[in-house]
């Protein structure tokens, strides 16, 4: 049977994670939520609804994934495959069967939950998020022939392939970083549509103009520097 383990990057998300840690197939062996120094109920709703919960205090996107890496590094058990989902409820966890069957099928490496616009409620993603993501997919496709359309944190991707990419970005550049790496290593890859709703709460990111400001210097900063290699 394919052991497969799901990582939860979680800051602030008490109001949303349970319901994210529910709705996700049982064909997962492993729920872990990073709690990402939360000053809410994160961590008490995230064990309550069955979860494994770890702590990361240093705040940043990568930094709690890399957290989770490295919790995963150390058992005994290893994963056939590892899935990334946000703990704000805006993507729909039942369809991580969805995400993970390339790989389960047709032995694909990496595969991209895409929020494509016919499947994304009104107001989902905000202008400044689709702009970011057309502008990042259409630089990685003119550097490097890419075929992403999309850089949606719902991602599923084999443990050993995720362990060669050697991951580093600690906020904001995670999922841009691996989408690069994952070129640049020559992984098979692909993307699946998935629909994607309105967040529980606000986002640390596209919700204030600093996040998104930020956000989108690590993204180009990613792409422009592997470009240049």
């Amino acid at each position: 049977m394919t052991n497969i383990k799901v990582i939860i990057p979680a800051f602030n998300e008490a109001d949303s994670i349970a319901k994210v840690i529910k709705e996700i197939p049982e064909i997962v062996s492993e729920i872990i939520v990073v709690n990402n120094n939360s000053s809410d109920n994160t961590a008490k709703n995230s064990t309550n609804a069955g979860a494994t919960v770890l702590s990361e205090p240093r705040k940043g996107y990568g930094y709690a994934c890399l957290c989770g890496m490295d919790y995963v590094a150390k058992q005994s058990d290893r994963p056939d495959i590892i899935v990334f989902i946000d703990g704000d409820y805006s993507d729909y966890p039942e369809e991580l069967s969805k995400v993970v069957a390339p790989i389960l099928e047709k032995d694909i490496d990496f595969v991209i939950g895409a929020r494509i616009k016919r499947l994304r409620e009104d107001g989902s993603m905000t202008p400044q998020q689709i702009f970011g993501n057309k502008l990042a997919t259409f630089l990685m496709k003119m550097f490097f022939r890419a075929t992403y359309s999309d850089l949606g944190p719902f991602r599923a991707i084999k443990y050993d392939k995720l362990l060669l990419l050697q991951m580093e970005d600690k906020t904001y550049g995670w999922t841009v970083e691996m989408q690069l790496k994952a070129l640049k290593k020559k992984l098979t890859y692909t993307e699946v549509p998935v629909r994607y709703k309105k967040r529980i709460g606000v986002s640390k990111v596209s919700g204030t103009v600093k996040g998104s400001i930020f956000a989108g210097v690590k993204i180009l900063a990613w792409i422009f520097k592997y470009s240049i290699k």
